[in-house]
């Protein structure tokens, strides 16, 4: 039937004249009336030349032509599909361009063919991530690009000048000599601080302190004051200081100083009351909570990291991915630990006495670390926990794939050298 349709040569009062894109076609009605719900189909149904023009460009009574300022290569396309039924895309147009003709000709992109339909979709749904990468990381952490945007800001503000060579100098390492030489000297105090926390947690030294100040006790405090003149003239140069002060990076820079200045005053009451009292007890277990909290000096490299920051970036982006894994694990880790209880509580020798021990051996066992504290002394629960861990590799791995792919690719658009290579390349 096709076939003969496309040879068949109509009458000319049969025929109807579209010029799209200044190339003219001549189409038989019968052919265009095959999908009336379309804008073509629609269009030879009006009855006024009112309605004609609300779904054509323009439109000649006389020789009665249809105008169209739209692209001639994809209606092609959707004149093949009027002629033979059949939708296919073409790979050498921008998939957001096609999808926009086709939308305005009245055809849907599920209306493409099985061969063109899977690569299609494909192609846009990898196109759309990228998008949403790129407009993500132009207002995330590390990006240089925002500390250049935000130069205008700075404009008819107090001091001007001097806050904006502040700004650059401290947030853009790339900007000059000095910003390349004051990142280098941060990184270089960030490390001290962390190899100085290390070693004031070993005995030899944690114990040899009490009555008066060590070495390492005066590094920290050293560190601790760089951290803070840094960080303070940040919020005086920040262009928009609440913004800025709302940052994660910037919210990790105050949870790694402000436990210092906390723990001085909670240790400056303490003196200041001999008394040993509930208070004072309580106190103490603040002070050693806040200590733990100095930690968070280790985060303030990926400040100067590009691996660091593509790992957030990557986790921002990929919530989904890594709640369908913790869902995963959640739901394995409930099954197994019931499942190994009620077949190991026979078992006197068992170390598994209890589901929420359980728990613990499921979570040591789908995530395949294995400590070897608990396991199965029964042949069923070996044959439980065999399952257990095949179940956790397969759990485990398939998010895993998915938040790599993102990573690599984040990791791959925001290193320099790799930018330059691939725009050489």
């Amino acid at each position: 039937m096709y076939g003969q349709v496309l040879h068949h040569q109509g009458r000319e009062e049969d025929l109807v004249n579209l010029n799209v894109g200044g190339i003219q076609h001549k189409v038989e009605r019968c052919i265009l009336l095959r999908f009336p719900n379309t804008r073509v189909g629609q269009l030879i149904q009006c009855c006024s030349d009112a309605a004609i023009l609300e779904l054509c460009d323009d439109y000649s009574p006389a020789e009665q032509e249809y105008y169209f300022d739209r692209s001639p290569q994809v209606f092609h396309c959707v004149l093949n599909f009027y002629r033979t039924g059949h939708f296919h895309a073409l790979e050498e147009l921008c998939v957001f361009c096609f999808s926009q003709e086709i939308e305005y000709w009245g055809i849907g992109e599920l209306d493409l063919e099985a061969c063109c339909l899977e690569w299609f979709l494909e192609r846009k749904d990898e196109l759309e991530q990228n998008a949403c990468g790129w407009s993500s990381n132009a207002g995330s952490t590390g990006e240089i690009s925002v500390v250049k945007s935000d130069l205008w800001r700075f404009e008819g503000t107090w001091c001007s000048n001097v806050r904006r060579v502040m700004w650059q100098t401290l947030e853009d390492p790339n900007h000059s000599k000095c910003s390349k030489g004051v990142a280098a000297v941060s990184v270089l105090v960030i490390l001290t601080s962390i190899v100085a926390m290390c070693i004031h947690s070993m005995p030899e030294f944690r114990y040899a302190t009490n009555s008066e100040h060590s070495v390492l006790d005066s590094l920290e405090l050293i560190c601790i004051i760089f951290f803070s003149a840094e960080f303070v003239l940040r919020v005086v140069a920040a262009p928009r200081p609440l913004k800025f002060l709302g940052n994660p990076l910037n919210m990790i820079d105050m949870a790694s100083i402000l436990p210092f200045y906390v723990t001085l005053v909670f240790e400056s009451l303490d003196e200041d009351d001999g008394e040993e009292n509930q208070s004072l007890v309580n106190m103490g277990k603040v002070v050693q909570v806040l200590r733990l909290m100095r930690a968070f000096r280790v985060l303030k490299l990926a400040r100067h990291s590009e691996g660091m920051r593509a790992f957030g970036e990557t986790l921002k982006n990929c919530q989904c991915e890594v709640g369908l894994l913790i869902l995963f694990l959640t739901v394995g880790i409930s099954f197994f630990s019931t499942f190994i209880y009620y077949t190991e509580k026979e078992d006197a020798s068992s170390k598994l006495t209890s589901i929420p021990v359980c728990w613990w051996w499921a979570i040591i066992s789908m995530t395949t670390v294995g400590y070897g504290d608990v396991y199965p002394q029964t042949v069923a629960g070996r044959i439980v926990a065999t399952l257990c861990i095949l179940c956790g590799l397969l759990v485990v791995s398939l998010p895993i794939t998915i938040i790599m792919n993102n990573f690599s690719k984040y990791f791959d658009k925001n290193t320099p050298k790799r930018r330059l290579s691939a725009a050489k390349t």
